[in-house]
């Protein structure tokens, strides 16, 4: 399970794009594969040609930068479902980002109890408790004083010892989280909650929901993960293209056609050794990273199972991976090993 504070190492927003080789919603909307049609202008005249109006905004959100494309016949109405997009991610980011010393999230892990939860919150959280159950603890939303300790370690030049990892794995338990509509706990002191496994993927299921009230059919959401419905502009189905975790710059695989949500955990994606053996993803039974794969993505009906289902698969075994998907109807996994 991945952990993260936000504060060392490499950015977040290098950590998020080189998760899948979309490299971007424009490079996206020209199919992934650079050349001419990935361009703005070019994706504007695309959809004129269609009698459509198209609009792009980006922005800084949950520690990354943030693209929406839209297209529909009216400006107006696409200026406002942007608008509300924003407004949806801003109040997801209000209550579980770590990158907010004021987010909900952040006074939890600071105080140990959290009164009043918002929605965004409990759901997410009530969804991670979920599956960290399905999963036997693969998955684990406490694993954040993990991420504390390898972050702190790496930043002195150094490697927890045994003894380091015992002692932070002893603060890892998804059982001692008691989750009620009036306030969530953390049983004991030292524990943390990370929902970074699951923030940018919840993200793009409420932006997507917010863009189609206004009755947008064509959009194309990066969030850190990805979401799209409709088509591209020049009326084809859109692609996404998967990462080579050894070459993040190249597409090793084109998942087309796209719709609907996809998120990839990778070994690259914020290493704590040259050889990727040591990253921000967990086994939080023994606070070291998994060795089999360099990435799993996950495609899904919701951005929030495509992000926690590609956590839970890279740390499962290939056995339990194949009877956790199995359990959701609709979810594809592409891994690539790290020997590949």
């Amino acid at each position: 399970m991945t952990g993260d504070a936000g504060m060392r190492l490499r950015p977040e927003p290098e950590r998020r794009k080189v998760l899948l080789g979309a490299l971007g919603a424009l490079a996206g909307l020209g199919g992934v594969i650079a050349g001419p049609s990935a361009g703005p202008s070019a994706y504007r005249a695309l959809a004129a040609a269609r009698g459509l109006q198209t609009r792009t905004r980006a922005g800084l959100g949950l520690g990354t930068t943030v693209s929406l494309t839209l297209a529909g016949p009216e400006t107006e109405t696409l200026e406002r479902a942007l608008s509300d997009g924003f407004r949806a991610l801003r109040a997801v980011e209000s209550e579980a980002s770590l990158f907010r010393a004021d987010s909900a999230l952040t006074r939890l892990n600071r105080d140990g109890v959290l009164p009043r939860p918002g929605p965004h919150l409990l759901t997410m959280l009530r969804f991670a408790l979920q599956l960290a159950e399905a999963t036997d603890g693969a998955f684990d939303p406490t694993v954040q004083p993990l991420w504390t300790l390898w972050a702190g370690m790496t930043a002195r030049g150094a490697r927890p010892s045994a003894d380091d990892l015992r002692a932070a794995v002893a603060r890892v338990d998804w059982r001692g989280v008691v989750v009620e509509e009036s306030a969530i706990r953390l049983a004991r002191p030292g524990m943390g909650l990370t929902l970074n496994s699951l923030v940018q993927g919840y993200a793009a299921d409420c932006v997507m929901a917010a863009v189609t009230a206004h009755g947008i059919t064509d959009a194309f959401l990066d969030t850190g993960e990805f979401g799209a419905r409709g088509h591209h502009a020049d009326g084809t189905p859109w692609r996404l293209g998967i990462a080579d975790p050894r070459a993040p710059a190249r597409v090793a695989q084109t998942l087309a056609p796209f719709t609907g949500f996809a998120a990839t955990s990778g070994d690259y994606a914020m290493s704590f050794s040259p050889d990727h053996a040591d990253h921000h993803i967990f086994d939080p039974k023994t606070g070291t990273s998994p060795r089999e794969l360099a990435s799993a993505t996950v495609t899904a009906p919701t951005g929030l199972l495509a992000d926690g289902l590609s956590t839970a698969a890279f740390v499962l075994d290939a056995s339990a991976r194949t009877s956790l998907l199995a359990r959701y109807p609709g979810c594809r996994l592409y891994t690539v090993a790290k020997s590949a």
